[in-house]
């Protein structure tokens, strides 16, 4: 999960592209970074840390011309520790390309010695975003007629990366003296779209929410398997490049990861959400009379739009009784497990008031580890609450996402190979509520408005198990893991997905 950003303006695009980084923050903390294009030049900086840090007045002096890229990063592959896998990637060759991408390849390894010992590039990190830089440069290579550069050649090479490439990838990339590119794999796993400013500017963004807090009119998602090429003179050029494109796109985007304000492949987020409320009550009801619940309590901050449907729906009292910090520093980026509990206290106070002689219903959007929950759960009862119960927006987390969500190993998901009622014991709460997996896809394509067409299935990979790219095994999970531990120091479990609702902006 990362945020990317591309522009094509009519005029110096530095502080633009800072400012929709900003409005993508939620989408990585580790590192950010800015690349722009002036006289085929390119100008970079990056550094690990917050975009409001990592950028001062010397740092955007640096940056001049009208077309650039960047992104926030949450690293999901290779050394979360190092500074030289912050994006945007650079190769020289052909032309110069800069580039960054939101997603993860499940085949990076495999790719890497045919890099080294076919097309004789070289890598020297670990990061999968080199690999495919490296992949999209050979390809851009082999299809080059001269020192011209047509779109037909770009969705030519475009096409070359997604028959070699495996997983999920959103990319924006900027041609040397030619134009920006971007792409999207061919089953719309991770978002991309674009939109248009008042003055011909053209952005290609993350989320629709970079666009309009930028005063850019959003024009359309880019589909899966598509590529989009501007020309330095803002041209805009589009073809399909994949052989069957197949929209399934990420389920936990909706649940979780982006922002409410957005909208996804047509999808409204802030609705998507209101529904996963509706059909959480009929859960809740199912397992509890709502008689035994006095109050409906959010744990902030995604899951506010589902308690207060919640809440709604049951005629039960919704109050905001915990209390956010937002001066702390961001919880799931904490190194180890015993420094995120202690901080789980630092971020979230409560309002003793209402918890007091009650009977709470907590609602989470979703619970990975348990950890976190087990924590709230006992700040309920340290408040005291009388009962407190659990529901929680999104099914079980019971395997691994391999696409670009670092979610921990299975021994470490609490649900897995557990039942509702283990896990309810290992959490302490009265009694735990968990959405249903068809509920939930139901629930999100509810919000999907008349007119557009029917989304054809989503990667919901983490709740049930089926990997919508058809080449994820035990075995490729196991190699996964393995270089993700590797690539940290001492082995440590570099796993970002440790509190998912504490950690949103």
């Amino acid at each position: 999960m990362c945020g990317i950003i591309g522009v094509v303006g009519r005029g110096v695009v530095n502080q633009l592209i800072y400012d929709a980084l900003l409005l993508l923050q939620h989408r990585g903390q580790d590192a950010a970074g800015i690349a722009t294009q002036h006289d085929r030049k390119f100008f970079m900086h990056k550094a690990k840390g917050m975009v409001r840090d990592i950028f001062r007045t010397r740092n955007m002096r640096g940056l001049p011309g009208s077309s650039g890229l960047g992104q926030v990063r949450y690293p999901t592959a290779g050394n979360a520790q190092s500074e030289e896998e912050a994006q945007p990637f650079y190769v020289n060759a052909p032309f110069g390309i800069v580039l960054v991408h939101n997603g993860n390849l499940t085949n990076a390894q495999a790719l890497k010695a045919q890099l080294y010992n076919t097309d004789h590039r070289h890598i020297n990190t670990e990061s999968d975003s080199e690999v495919l830089i490296n992949v999209l440069a050979h390809e851009l290579e082999t299809f080059t007629r001269g020192i011209t550069l047509t779109p037909a050649d770009v969705f030519q090479a475009v096409s070359g990366v997604h028959q070699r490439i495996k997983g999920s990838y959103a990319v924006i990339a900027m041609i040397a003296g030619h134009g920006l590119l971007a792409f999207r794999d061919p089953y719309g796993i991770r978002p991309l779209c674009i939109g248009r400013g008042a003055d011909g500017t053209l952005m290609v963004a993350s989320e629709s929410v970079a666009l309009e807090g930028t005063g850019h009119t959003f024009v359309r998602d880019i589909a899966p398997g598509e590529a989009v090429f501007i020309n330095l003179d803002g041209v805009l050029t589009n073809k399909q490049c994949a052989a069957a494109p197949k929209l399934n796109p990420c389920i936990f985007e909706y649940v979780y990861l982006a922002r409410p304000d957005s909208t996804l492949d047509g999808v409204s987020v802030y609705q998507a959400r209101l529904n996963l409320g509706e059909s959480l009550a009929k859960r809740v009801v199912s397992v509890l009379p709502p008689t035994e619940i006095d109050v409906v309590i959010p744990i902030p901050e995604s899951s506010r739009p589902s308690a207060t449907q919640l809440a709604h729906l049951l005629g039960i009292p919704y109050r905001e009784a915990f209390v956010k910090n937002r001066y702390v520093g961001r919880t799931f980026i904490m190194p180890g497990q015993s420094v995120r509990k202690k901080s789980v206290r630092q971020k979230l106070n409560v309002i003793a008031s209402e918890f007091k002689g009650r009977n709470v219903l907590l609602v989470d959007d979703s619970i990975v580890r348990g950890t976190t929950s087990r924590e709230i759960v006992q700040m309920a009862r340290d408040a005291g609450a009388r009962r407190v119960y659990l529901a929680s927006a999104a099914p079980p987390v019971r395997y691994p996402n391999v696409y670009g969500i670092d979610m921990p190993t299975l021994q470490e998901l609490v649900a897995h190979d557990r039942t509702v009622e283990e896990i309810r014991d290992l959490i302490g709460c009265d009694a735990l509520i968990y959405q249903e997996v068809d509920a939930m896809i139901d629930a999100v394509k509810k919000a999907l408005p008349k007119g557009y067409p029917e989304i054809e299935g989503f990667d919901a990979s983490c709740f049930n198990g089926k990997y919508v790219t058809g080449d994820i095994s035990a075995e490729v999970i196991a190699n996964m893991n393995a270089q993700r531990l590797l690539a940290t120091p001492e082995g440590e479990d570099s796993s970002r997905l440790a509190l998912p609702n504490v950690m949103t902006e």
